[in-house]
């Protein structure tokens, strides 16, 4: 008894304290604890943990199915947004072919049905090559696919006309729709009881004929086809009114007598008001020699004629361009005009001319395109002659204007999409 109390009351011996402060720091399971608190909740984690392991599995489980479920409508909905561009790629190139074969048919003077069969030939062609969704789609006449008509670029608008002369543009609706083609079909979508998308598309290309100028040719580029000699805007009116001659017809490859319905005029010099000048206008320098002129006759005009013009060949803010009067048509450029018989080229119309001879002036309201037929400039004045008739052409390089005042009735842009 003695001794037991002389050890609780003496000092404990280094050996002894280091083995009571160890045990008081760990516990039942070999855990080290501060205190007794802290023992009873790190025991009910322990005894917690393989619950709180099923309830992360689960929310794994549900996370995963979502996001799958996502996943699903990702790939679904890209693959509408592929379709969708696929349809439109498909419907632009459609209405730009379309529209190149309606000016191919206005070239060829094709009659009204003729021009419409070629240019739905064209279209289901082009449309078909053109696959969306891997499929090649079709036109649906029944449903208006296909559209000819005219295009007014002040107001961007398209109106329906059966008249020939005023076609000028193509709209194409594309569709990927229950009447037609069927709907682009959808993979996973189906899960959440969709199976399918309706998809439509609509394009329109036009051939543009407000053209107030022209830019200038670029180092590379080709000539301008314009062909220095103008004429009157009465003239040009009254052949488009079939109030004029037709003596000739063009049928594709070369020029006979005859009548083909496009009635023709005299290019020569009728009494423009101008003594001495002889219709032909300076588009160059002001002195340009008949060496020049019968350049411009075969090679049109270049970069450096518009350089040495001095001024954009352009109409300003009144819808007028003025050009010099040059010396006039002589006997030295027939030859020249003769090698072109058949060709095209674009010619200035005017509505007035002042002054006489090289300082004449020309006031050049519009730029047309018309087919060289015949050219006699030798024997007496009245049987001298350069007869044209109006010809559709495309004008490479030409400014286009919303506002502008007199559109041409036979020059035109390349084909573009509109809208």
């Amino acid at each position: 008894m003695g001794l037991t109390n002389s050890y609780m009351h003496s000092d404990p011996s280094p050996a002894t304290f280091h083995t009571t402060s160890v045990q008081s720091r760990v516990g039942e399971r070999g855990l080290p604890v501060r205190n007794a608190g802290t023992k009873r909740a790190l025991d009910a984690a322990w005894r917690c943990s393989p619950r709180r392991r099923g309830v992360t599995i689960v929310l794994s489980l549900f996370l995963m199915a979502a996001l799958l479920v996502v996943l699903a409508l990702v790939l679904d909905l890209s693959r509408i947004s592929i379709a969708r561009d696929e349809l439109q790629r498909s419907a632009d190139a459609t209405a730009l072919a379309a529209c190149w074969q309606l000016f191919d048919d206005k070239v060829s003077m094709r009659t009204l049905g003729e021009t419409t069969r070629n240019v739905q030939q064209t279209s289901s062609e082009i449309a078909a090559a053109n696959r969306i969704a891997n499929q090649s789609p079709s036109l649906s006449g029944a449903l208006g696919d296909l559209q000819l008509g005219r295009f007014s670029f002040p107001s961007s608008s398209f109106s329906l006309t059966n008249q020939l002369a005023d076609l000028n543009a193509v709209r194409v609706n594309l569709r990927r729709q229950s009447e037609i083609n069927g709907e682009v079909q959808l993979f996973f979508s189906r899960l959440l009881g969709r199976e399918s998308q309706a998809l439509q598309s609509t394009a329109t290309a036009a051939m543009v004929s407000e053209i107030t100028g022209f830019h200038l040719p670029g180092l590379n580029q080709p000539n301008l086809q314009i062909l220095p000699i103008a004429l009157d805007l009465e003239t040009w009116l009254s052949v488009l009114s079939g109030q004029t001659t037709d003596n000739f017809q063009w049928s594709g490859s070369n020029v006979s007598s005859g009548s083909d319905g496009v009635y023709e005029c005299n290019l020569y010099p009728q009494g423009t008001g101008s003594p001495g000048n002889r219709g032909t206008v300076d588009i160059g320098s002001s002195n340009n020699s008949t060496a020049d002129i019968r350049r411009q006759i075969i090679h049109g005009i270049s970069r450096q004629d518009m350089l040495a013009l001095g001024k954009p060949l352009q109409f300003d803010a009144n819808g007028e361009l003025l050009l010099n009067g040059d010396t006039g048509i002589s006997a030295a450029i027939k030859d020249d005009l003769a090698d072109i018989i058949g060709q095209k080229r674009i010619i200035p119309i005017f509505t007035s001319v002042s002054g006489n001879g090289n300082t004449a002036w020309y006031k050049i309201v519009r730029f047309e395109g018309v087919r060289i037929l015949e050219v006699k400039l030798t024997g007496p004045m009245k049987q001298k002659r350069l007869i044209v008739q109006p010809a559709p052409m495309i004008a490479r390089g030409s400014i286009v204007k919303q506002n502008a005042s007199q559109p041409s009735s036979t020059l035109f842009t390349p084909v573009m999409l509109v809208n």
